[in-house]
């Protein structure tokens, strides 16, 4: 079964981070899409059970959706400027 999670809106000064999901009970197989809409790239960190943290660039004025397996934690990091857009997260049992 499948649990779309509410849409939330990011809205990042320069050189902060976020978390938007987690899950700390072992993980959950897992969709995130983010939209970018500043002109500053973000960062997506994702944090997966018995992985090393991978980290998405996501350029200015695009979007990226993508399925882990076991997602603990979504974060998202801006850099050198402000950024803001939408991340929504949908998880799985599949």
């Amino acid at each position: 079964m499948a649990i779309l999670l509410p849409e939330q809106f990011f809205n990042l000064a320069p050189n902060v981070g976020k978390s938007y999901y987690e899950n700390l009970a072992g993980g959950i197989n897992a969709a995130v899409t983010v939209n970018n809409n500043s002109l500053n790239p973000v960062s997506l960190v994702l944090t997966v059970v018995n992985a090393p943290v991978v980290t998405y660039v996501i350029p200015a004025l695009n979007s990226l959706t993508i399925a882990v397996n076991a997602l603990l934690v979504a974060a998202l990091l801006s850099g050198a400027g402000a950024v803001f857009g939408t991340i929504e997260v949908a998880t799985s049992d599949f």
